[in-house]
């Protein structure tokens, strides 16, 4: 196993140097991850990963090719070839809890124009989808009502036996609806019964400084500084990243509550939330970096954010609605993003990022390469037990004693 000890944080380029938060010193003690295993498979960037179980989880990219490994030991399982051109998307088509069989799918698309079904548990390709016009970009499942999107120049609607579905046609009595961005700054709402548009914001950049206290002077503003690179949300927050930015934006309180605007020296491409209100997020720059959400009591006379998440019409209230927000908002308490750890390990982009729990946290990134990264006081003390174990079973425990 490859040891490596995360070290002290690397220069700040830029703007980045008036933030305290863009370094962290050598002592990290709230980062755990301090092993990692170094995987080679791919020969070309590494763009996805998807989580097929406990302990499995599958890498795609530039150079076609879909790999499955073991999260707990970094193990090669099956390496699956049918493409002819980089993979564009790759999701997990969950069994249904009334099947019988439980196989999880596979599914992956394209610039080849293809989609391919496969089999996570033999490798096999179980069907192959060859009538799309354009390069399929994006691919979700909506498993309430078994049905899966293909997203590029058209969107459509695909059943389990991949039956092309009329996308006028009611699939189910529920409310419900997704969301999809775009890089240059929209996002809109559909709803997933009609398959119409519930909602369209672009205005979510707000150059004006918030909750950042330092000024910024910039000659223009980029398309990467407005560009909703990703987004995930729980019950409520939805944590966004746009441009070097993070944002977490409270849906009952109608507000962002916390940002860093600097909170990478490159474009963030991936972000995801942890258990005790952490989150983690992966840039252009090579970076990875842990972050904790913390409160704070906001004084009454500091002006309360607004900009930025005016989605779904938040942010858009009467008059007569306005006053109790405003009073809500002025004793309300408001958060800081506190970088507690800084992963350095890639040598290149930092695609994106699958969280496992004990097993640890993948990265994979444009040098080729995906990195395991391990709880180091965790795996030292597996070491230690199966050292025990073994001396146990051959008897050199007792000797010893």
């Amino acid at each position: 196993m490859l040891r490596w000890l995360i070290g002290g944080g690397r220069e700040p380029q830029g703007l980045a140097e008036k933030s305290p938060l863009q370094t962290i010193g050598e002592e990290q003690t709230q980062n755990p991850y301090t092993e990692l295993l170094v995987l080679k498979a791919h020969h070309d960037i590494v763009r996805f990963l998807v989580q097929l179980d406990d302990y499995r989880f599958a890498s795609a990219g530039d150079d076609g090719i879909v790999v499955v490994w073991n999260a707990q030991t970094g193990e090669k399982l099956l390496e699956l070839n049918g493409h002819t051109q980089k993979i564009t998307a790759i999701i997990t088509f969950p069994s249904l809890e009334s099947c019988e069989e439980k196989n999880q799918l596979i599914l992956t698309a394209s610039a080849d124009r293809r989609v391919i079904v496969w089999d996570s548990d033999t490798g096999r390709q179980v069907q192959r989808i060859s009538c799309f016009q354009s390069t399929v970009k994006c691919l979700t499942v909506l498993q309430r009502l078994d049905v899966w999107l293909s997203g590029g120049n058209d969107l459509c609607v695909w059943n389990r036996k991949l039956d092309l579905l009329c996308k006028t046609g009611h699939l189910s009595d529920t409310d419900l609806s997704f969301v999809t961005g775009s890089h240059i700054g929209e996002l809109i709402i559909w709803d997933a019964l009609d398959w119409t548009m519930q909602a369209y914001e672009r205005n979510f950049w707000d150059p004006s400084p918030q909750l950042d206290t330092q000024q910024e002077i910039k000659l223009c503003q980029k398309s990467n500084d407005i560009s909703i690179h990703h987004f995930t949300c729980d019950e409520e927050n939805v944590f966004a990243a746009v441009g070097r930015g993070l944002y977490v934006y409270n849906l009952h309180m109608k507000r962002v509550i916390a940002c860093q605007k600097t909170a990478h020296d490159s474009s963030v491409l991936h972000i995801a939330k942890l258990p005790n209100r952490q989150l983690i997020s992966c840039s252009e720059d090579g970076s990875v970096r842990i972050w904790e959400l913390r409160e704070k009591q906001q004084l009454a006379a500091e002006p309360v954010p607004t900009g930025f998440f005016n989605m779904w019409g938040f942010g858009r209230v009467n008059k007569q609605a306005s006053q109790p927000v405003k009073k809500q908002q002025e004793n309300a308490t408001s958060c800081s993003l506190e970088l507690i750890g800084d992963l350095i390990g890639h040598s290149s982009s930092v695609e994106m990022f699958l969280y496992f729990e004990d097993h640890g946290l993948v990265t994979c990134s444009a040098d080729h390469l995906i990195i395991l990264w391990k709880n180091g006081e965790r795996e030292s003390g597996l070491r230690s037990l199966r050292l025990f174990q073994k001396l146990e079973e051959n008897g050199d425990l007792y000797l010893a004693v």
